[in-house]
């Protein structure tokens, strides 16, 4: 007989999360992870369970008048592992709950590694598991084999999305004579955010840019992968229209220019991605 109870396979944000709160019930769990087992994807950086591999941001933590902070509330009440590291491991957001990537995946595995009911093997897994329980976690990355055998059972002819990865800035590289720092509606801390704002012809002129730049072909497999609408790349939403930045990754609502006292045409929001705050990536919200 197996020495667990259930196998769960992806070590990212949803497996270690289920892997934790069935192993504090009792259960005892096989945690397979194929990262750190001679295995790897073409986004993550480490074999640390939990790595964030976009947005180091999950998004409002406003339980009182956001639905995903009420669910953070609600993953916190039930001693939820993966808010638990992000608390410890938070950077300033404003109203958002943002993290230090590395120290929040590290504490992650640490966690998981020490718990006395969960077996962590460094391991690719090529197909479903024929019996016992099973929970799949794997994701928009989950390796060729394993997705085909997850299409042959469900019957899906298409299991990805198209995601889009935040560009880092580092922080001395920003022109704080320019660009000045508040959270919009001065919402949490005041200084979370790095504004830099644009005027109209600013913004005409990087959105033409964005037209007019080479792109990547995409292969044939991939060209009809539909875009995940509330993370999309930013030249498809250029090409929607000459105001679909400026409102919506790029809207300058709520952010009062110091040096002119009003809203610049659009901005782009930049905010710690790590404890040091010396690296930045492009806010979509907050």
């Amino acid at each position: 007989m197996a020495d667990y109870d259930i196998h769960i396979i992806g070590g990212g944000l949803a497996g270690s999360e289920a892997a934790w709160q069935l192993a504090e019930a009792g259960v005892r769990v096989r945690l397979s992870e194929m990262r750190g087992g001679g295995e790897t994807t073409p986004a993550h950086h480490t074999d640390g369970l939990a790595e964030l591999v976009c947005s180091n941001s999950f998004r409002s933590d406003d339980a009182e008048s956001n639905a995903v902070g009420l669910l953070h509330a609600e993953m916190r009440s039930l001693g939820s592992l993966i808010m638990s590291a992000a608390d410890r491991h938070k950077v300033p957001a404003g109203s958002a709950l943002a993290v230090d990537r590395d120290g929040f995946s590290a504490e992650v595995t640490a966690r998981l590694a020490a718990h006395p009911n969960i077996e962590i093997v460094r391991e690719r897994v090529d197909a479903l598991p024929g019996e016992g329980l099973a929970i799949v976690a794997t994701g928009p990355l989950t390796a060729a084999r394993l997705a085909d055998s997850i299409g042959a059972a469900t019957g899906a002819d298409a299991l990805a999305f198209f995601d889009a990865i935040a560009p880092i800035v580092h922080r001395e590289s920003i022109d704080m004579d320019i660009c000045w720092m508040a959270s919009r509606w001065d919402k949490g801390d005041t200084k979370d955010y790095i504004n830099c704002p644009m005027t109209k012809e600013q913004y005409l002129a990087f959105r033409q840019g964005l037209l007019d730049g080479d792109k990547t072909e995409y292969k044939e497999w991939e060209k009809d992968t539909p875009y995940f609408e509330g993370c999309m790349p930013i030249e498809v939403a250029a090409e929607r229209g000459e105001d679909t930045l400026r409102f919506g990754p790029m809207k300058p609502v709520g952010l009062d220019d110091p040096k002119t006292g009003r809203w610049p045409h659009a901005v782009v929001r930049l905010r710690p991605d790590n404890a040091l705050g010396t690296l930045l990536p492009s806010s979509r919200q907050g």
